[in-house]
């Protein structure tokens, strides 16, 4: 079972980001404005061997966070539901498969070569009449207000550079009443796991990274961009600042991934 915890006080944002009009790209320093062309340089490069490379780097266990988070979502038929970041398309499949016929998904990832590959998936399996696929930057989301039943966003907000300004984008584009699931790496609970996670993460991570989608440097960049992220109460307290009340989050795998959940009030 997962650690789940919950806060209803009022916190205010400490995300650790630079104040001078830079932002963390992985360890370096960037301009603010850098980012996003760097991070989907990342993309464009492993986008083909991503799924390969998610199942040997977590053991297949990424499939269990993702049922985690779909069980959680508690999604019902004729729904309408954006996977942000959605990538090769594991949430949107299951999410299409729920909402029915009436219901609709929207697959939304800022890198054309990712959301190439899902749009790919999906048609291998059949699952399209009732999913669209947009290619949107989490910051800015081009959908009316109260549009949404439900946001997932999986392994993707480390990856955005302003994360208070795609939360509270988030937010404004939920229906009342809907939630927001972040499904994301996070900080083991214990300092032996915590070292474990390390030398895996620096050492055996990126020459398997060379090995099988040759490209070590962008699975670097992902240990990085991990120990950078905001920790579970930190991004807890971002989401009450954005506005989702109801905020939890539960630990999976010893707190090497956690789930948030909030909702529109």
């Amino acid at each position: 079972m997962p650690d789940h915890n919950s806060r209803s006080t009022d916190h205010s944002s400490a995300t650790g980001e630079p104040q001078d009009g830079t932002t963390h790209f992985g360890f370096q320093r960037v301009k603010k404005e850098e980012k996003a062309s760097k991070v989907a340089g990342v993309f464009h490069s492993v986008a083909a061997r991503y799924d390969v490379m998610n199942d040997l780097m977590s053991g297949g266990i990424h499939r269990l966070w993702k049922r985690f988070t779909v069980e959680v979502a508690a999604v019902r038929p004729g729904q309408k539901v954006l996977d942000i970041a959605g990538g090769t398309g594991d949430l949107s499949i299951a999410f299409s498969r729920l909402v029915g016929a009436e219901g609709q998904v929207v697959l939304a990832d800022i890198n054309e070569s990712m959301l190439r590959v899902g749009r790919d998936k999906l048609i291998d399996q059949g699952v399209v009449s009732n999913v669209q696929f947009l290619q949107t930057d989490a910051q800015a989301l081009p959908f009316a207000d109260n549009s949404f039943d439900c946001i997932t966003i999986a392994f993707g907000l480390r990856n955005v550079t302003d994360k208070d300004r795609a939360l509270a984008s988030m937010h404004r584009i939920l229906k009342p009443g809907g939630r927001l699931l972040v499904l994301e790496f996070s900080k083991p609970r214990s300092n032996l796991l915590s070292r474990l996670y390390d030398t895996y993460s620096f050492s055996v991570l990126p020459r398997m990274g060379q090995l099988v989608a040759n490209d070590a440097d962008s699975y670097r960049y992902l240990a990085e961009s991990i120990r950078m992220h905001p920790d579970q109460d930190t991004l807890l307290a971002m989401m009450e600042e954005a506005g989702f009340s109801g905020c939890e989050y539960f630990n999976l795998t010893g707190g090497i991934v956690a789930l948030h959940k909030g909702i529109k009030s």
